[in-house]
Parts: structure tokens; sequence; C-alpha cells
């Protein structure tokens, strides 16, 4: 890439700017956004010459207008469409279209349209999901529309038509596209015909994993969802020209993409800007937003804009939509986010606000986003380690218990890592041999179902010299949820299942006083009481055990069952069953060792396997000794070949990345941010001693900090950058040229 065509991918140069060449689409060059999501009483109260000075003052360049579906905010002449209950005949979403297109703002027509009033449906009651009972399914006062029907074939592309033609949108972004979730069955005609052409059989009677036919219910809907993404992009594109997409919105979320039947792969694939309804931090933290951007756009490509809602109120726990979020609590989400390679995109609820401190927050974001634009997008990452994921994994193994069976092991393996300021990337199970040249090391935290052919593509990667880490049950269940007799990866693993299949369903959930032995024991040498049959050491511990060399023993917190292992292997830790914490008085070791492996290595090849779900553990509890020995396993797996190493106080997310000639590497200060509590205030970290391998075509002669930090000079040694921060209060950019 040279760097002309660099700057044009940036969306640095357009129209003009380019002599004899035409600008990029609307979808390639368009980054900040804002969205007002209209409320019925808003065609009253909406001060269209304030949100312009505001658009303005936060820099935008599109945004998101409310248009129909629930509600119109014009003068629909579709007799079914509800129009706004104080819209009065004024055609309000297409003055704020005039008034965005008159400002040089790229329009999304915002939909919400898997639902309706009561009026509808009493009209077109064939068009709406239905119980078992045969009864329809509600949210609150609305009734829900089935996928199947003629309500997704004809009268939403009617609407799509009518909107494009009125307006001339960009785009179209619809908030509830995929319709009834994954937790209901539609039982109405439309389906039930639908499914038996497909299938060849009678929609299920109820959720059984263990059911073929449900399976393919699964599976179907699946398919559903991918023809209504692309049959609403012939809609918009016929009516629109080639590039007014249809984009939907879609989750941060694997596990909530799963629930409402969304294929990440193939819908990310699909899209030429995703833009993201992601908008608050959850149980993982401020650091899932980075891990967000870096997940998609493992999947997307690095060239494609993702944009993501933001929330400017307080969404999450407590939920109030018009009362502004802690504008630090804002920040550190926007700020992760942009770290992980998302745009931003800020989002508030009602065009009238009294809470005016929401008003306030994303202004200095958006134009430091401004200032820095070619910086934050067109960016490779530099990690030489891998986490994979794979949402069939969390459907057909994790199934009802995804979130502690699937998402919790990825959670806290991806923890580890940024507490350890290890750079990772998200790899799809799929893409392991597309990603596998780029890998030190290949993370599978707990991936039980797995196919054939993605079991090869490991061991492959393997025999050709990467390490890779594998915990849980990894590869012991078919890509179908069935399970084997033993691992897929028995032979890599040097390691065979011994439990009846599914027991480890019931174990993983659970929580006990349990503790994993470290091998050899060394408390002999330890200063301590001694009672004269400490056992003495007999040879060095495992590389994965260093900074534990005063203890012999590890809370765990789990359950484990017996594996049987090939001889040559080693086992760096084995388990202490659970014992009473109380009373006081029974709380001693009944079963002090076992010969239960709970990590088992290959050192010649560099091959983990750990039966014992730390990296579970450590998303419910985030003990400390969990996040040191993950982090360890991956040092020693990774073989030095880590790029950066941070070195001072603090909870820190270091994401790195490269453009032809430079190096940008991301510091996010999480002290204290980890809190259950709103973020209020940052605290300040320092010094941090800072060295990164530079990348090819990288000289190093140059450093440049973003926002203004104060550092020592940079020097560069053997390939390695050199430098100190004095202090860090919440995010600094680094740009190594």
């Amino acid at each position: 890439m040279t760097r002309r065509t660099f700057v044009a991918a940036a969306g640095v140069l357009v129209g003009p700017a380019l002599a004899g060449s035409q600008p990029p689409p609307w979808y390639k060059r368009t980054y900040r956004w804002g969205q007002t999501n209209i409320t019925e009483k808003d065609p009253i109260r909406y001060d269209i010459p304030w949100w312009r000075e505001y658009w303005k003052r936060t820099r935008i360049q599109g945004v998101i207008i409310n248009a129909g579906g629930i509600v119109a905010y014009y003068p629909s002449e579709l007799p079914l469409q509800h129009r706004a209950e104080f819209l009065n005949g004024r055609d309000l979403y297409g003055e704020l279209v005039s008034a965005a297109h008159a400002d040089g703002l790229a329009v999304l027509a915002r939909m919400d349209s898997n639902r309706t009033g009561e009026d509808f449906f009493a009209q077109h009651p064939d068009w709406f999901a239905r119980d078992i009972g045969g009864q329809p399914y509600r949210a609150g006062d609305k009734y829900i529309t089935c996928v199947n029907s003629p309500y997704y074939t004809e009268y939403i592309p009617a609407v799509l038509r009518e909107i494009i033609g009125r307006s001339h949108p960009e785009g179209v972004t619809d908030n509830s596209w995929s319709g009834l979730g994954r937790d209901s069955i539609c039982y109405c005609e439309n389906c039930a015909r639908a499914f038996r052409n497909a299938a060849g059989a009678s929609l299920p009677r109820k959720h059984d994993w263990d059911d073929a036919v449900f399976r393919r219910w699964i599976d179907w809907n699946y398919a559903r969802r991918l023809e209504i993404w692309d049959f609403n992009n012939r809609v918009t594109k016929s009516a629109g020209g080639p590039d007014c997409l249809w984009l939907g919105m879609n989750s941060g979320s694997v596990l909530n993409q799963a629930r409402s039947f969304r294929d990440c792969r193939a819908v990310w694939t699909r899209a030429e800007i995703l833009m993201l309804d992601h908008q608050s931090r959850g149980p993982a933290g401020f650091q899932e937003n980075a891990d967000t951007g870096n997940l998609v756009h493992s999947v997307m490509g690095w060239d494609k804009i993702v944009p993501e809602s933001m929330a400017m109120y307080q969404a999450g726990t407590p939920y109030f939509r018009h009362a502004a979020k802690p504008a630090a609590e804002a920040r550190m989400w926007m700020i992760e986010g942009l770290a992980g390679g998302i745009q931003p995109w800020w989002h508030h609820i009602g065009a009238y606000q009294e809470d005016r401190r929401a008003y306030q927050t994303a202004e200095p974001v958006l134009r430091w986003v401004e200032e820095n634009q070619p910086l934050l997008v067109n960016c490779l990452p530099l990690a030489t380690v891998g986490v994979v994921w794979s949402q069939r994994n969390t459907d057909f193994y994790g199934r009802d218990d995804a979130a502690d069976l699937v998402e919790a092991p990825y959670r806290g393996f991806v923890q580890a890592l940024v507490r350890a300021r290890i750079p990772y990337v998200p790899v799809h199970i799929d893409d392991i041999e597309r990603r596998a040249a780029s890998l030190k090391a290949l993370i599978l935290p707990n991936i039980a179902a797995m196919s054939d052919a993605q079991a090869a593509a490991v061991r492959r990667f393997a025999q050709s010299g990467g390490a890779v880490i594998a915990t849980g049950v990894t590869s012991l269940y078919t890509d179908l949820g069935d399970p084997r007799s033993d691992f897929a990866l028995a032979d890599l693993f040097g390691t065979h299942w011994l439990a009846a299949p599914g027991e480890e369903r019931a174990w993983a959930s659970q929580s006990a006083h349990s503790y994993v032995r470290l091998l050899p024991e060394l408390r002999a040498h330890v200063w301590g009481p001694e009672v004269g049959d400490e056992p003495k050491p007999a040879g060095a511990r495992h590389p994965v055990l260093k900074g534990f060399d005063e203890t012999d023993i590890i809370g765990y917190g789990g359950t484990l069952v017996p594996v049987r292992t090939e001889p040559g292997v080693s086992i760096a830790f084995t388990f202490v069953p659970d014992f009473p914490t109380y009373p006081p008085e029974t709380s001693w070791m009944r079963t002090p060792v076992t010969d239960i492996p709970g990590l088992v290595t290959r050192e010649g090849e560099r091959i983990a396997f750990m039966p014992a779900d730390l990296d579970r553990r450590y998303a419910r509890n985030a003990y400390p000794d969990h996040g040191t020995l993950l982090a360890n396993l991956v040092r020693w797996a990774a073989e030095g070949e880590i790029p950066i190493k941070v070195k001072g106080p603090g909870l820190l997310d270091c994401r790195l990345y490269s453009q032809p000639g430079r190096a940008i590497l991301h510091v996010v200060n999480l002290t204290g941010a980890g809190s259950p509590f709103l973020d209020e205030d940052a605290l300040s970290v320092g010094p941090l001693d800072i060295s990164l391998r530079l990348p090819p075509g990288v000289r190093g002669r140059s450093l440049r900090l973003t926002p203004a930090a104060v550092s020592t000079p940079m020097s560069v040694k053997d390939g390695w950058a050199h430098f100190s921060l004095q202090s860090l209060r919440d995010h600094v950019m680094a740009i190594l040229e």
C-alpha cells in the first residue's frame, strides 16, 4: 500500500482533493456517527437548529435518524404503519434528513421492524409469531411478527421503498431485524409450512438439543436470517442504487448473536460497514469493547468501518434512559472501543433532555478522533497469540448454559492476557489456517464442539511449529454437540477422556472448595512450620509455575474428572478434591494428593492441555493466581515472541498495531475501572517502561504521544524501541515511525 492509497482509504482526502478520481463510497469514509433516538413526543419538541450545531461540535460525519417500522416519523402512505402520536402530519424524519444532507452528513434511516400494535395484528393475524397453544407472542403491548410471514417479504419491503423514495438516505439500519429469539419456537402456519418444506418434519415441540429435529430447526433459523439480510439488501439497492445498503444492527457479543440466530461470521463477512448495538460495559469490564472491535475486524477485515452505538445515557445497571451516564464511564467505554478498532457513535434517547450533562461527554472524544482519524483505521494488529472462538460451540455445546460453558472460558483467558499486557487477536475456528502464519500460539478456551476438519486444522498448526493451549474438554464433542468417546485431539494432547459422555457439563458449572497441587512440591525448603513428612523436592518446576515458589497449592474452586495421559508428557499440577470450609474446625484436606492431572504439557512441541478450567474460574472470580498461571502458560508457549513489554503499576490494556511505516500502540489505563460501581474518575499510574519490537519497515526514528504525555526519549536497540511514560491517566496512543 502506497502512502497515497493509504491516505485515500483512511478517508483523509475525498472528492476534489483526489483530482480525477471518484471519492470512496460513503461506507468507506464515514467514521464518526451520532444518533438521537426519536420518541413519539419529539415531533413537538425537536430543536433541529440546536441539534445541527451539536452535529458540528461533535464532528460527526453521519447520523442515524428514526424513520419507520414500529413508529413512522413521516406521513406514511402505508395505512398500517403507525404514525408517531405527536406527529400531526409533520415530516420530522424528512426535515432531519434534509438538514443532515445539507450539512454534508451521511444518513441511515433507522427502523425497528419486528413488532406492531394491536390494530396491525387485527388486520393480519396470520403474519405474527404464535406459541404452541396458538397464542401470539408479545413484547409489552406489541405483537411480534413472524420472519416467515409476508410481513417480511411484502410489508417491510414496501416500507423500505417508501422511505428511500421520499428522502434518499445512504442506507437503512434496523434494531430488531431478526425477529423472535432462540428461546421461543414459532408455531404459526408460515413456519410450520416452511419448516416442513425444508426439513421434511414438523416443528419441534420443545427445546431439546439432543433431538435431531430441534438441531435442524436451529440451522434453519440461522439460514432464514441470512435470507432476510440478503433480501433486504436487494430491496434497498434496487430502490436507492448499488451503495444504498441495508445494514441491520448487530451485537458485539457472540452469545447475544446466537440467541438471535445471527451468524456472526456469515453476517460480518457480508457487511460493507457493520453497525454495532453494544452500548456499555458488562461484567467483563471496559476491555470487552476493545475485544469486540478486534473480534469483528478479525472476520470482516481491518479495512472496514465498525461504528458502535455508545450510550450517553445510563444504559446497563442501573438503566435510566434520560439520565446522563457519568462522563468517565462513557469516556472509558469509547476509548476502549477506539483502541480495539471501533468507530465512535454517540447515542441519545429523545431529542430533549433535562439532564444536560449528557451533551458534554462526546465532544472532546470525537474532536480527538477527528484529529487522529488516519491513525485509528486501516491498522493491522501486531500479536502472536490467537484466542479461538466458535459460534457453533456456543450453540451446540453451550446450549442453554453457554454463558458459563463457552463465554466464561473465553472471557477469563482474555482477561488474563489483558492483565499480563500480552497482545492477542480473536480467531474464528474456521480461520485458523488463514491466520496461522502470523501466530506463534493458539489458545482454545473450552472449544468443546469441533468438527473433524477443524480439529485437523489445529493439528496442522501444531505440526507446522505453532504452540497450542487447550482447556476444559476441547474437541470432546462434534460440531453438532454429540459427545465423542475421546478427544478428537487426544493424540495432540497426549491425554484421553475416561468419564461418561456429558459428565463435565455438570461439574463445569459447580463451585467447590478445591485446590491444585503444584509439582514438584517445594515447601520442605520454604520457611514455615514443619511436621517432618514434607516431601523432598525432586527436579525443577515447569516454567508455567514461575512465581509460585513459596506455595505447593493454589486455590482452584472447581471439579475435575480423571483422564489418562500417555507416556512422556509432563504434569505441572494435580487436583485436590473438595473438603469442608465450615465450621473452621473441619477445614482440612481429606485427600491431599491425587494423580488427577490439572495441566498436561508436551515440551518439545509446546502443547498444553489444561483440564482444570482456570479460565472459567478466572472469569468468575478474578483470583490473581489463576490469571498469573494463565499468563505464564502463554509466555511459555510463545517462546519469547510477544511483541511488547510494559513494566509498571496498574491494570493496562495494551493494543499494538501497524500501518505502512509506523507502529501504533494504545495503552488504556483500567486501574480501578473494574469496580462494579460506575466509573467517576481515573486513577493515574506510572512510571511505565515500554518496549516494543518494531515491525518490518518501521525504523523507530520518531515517537509521538497523543494525548500529549511526558515521556523519556525513545531509544532503539536490536529491533526493539524503548521509552518511558512518567504518568498515565486514562489513555495514550504512541506513534512510532
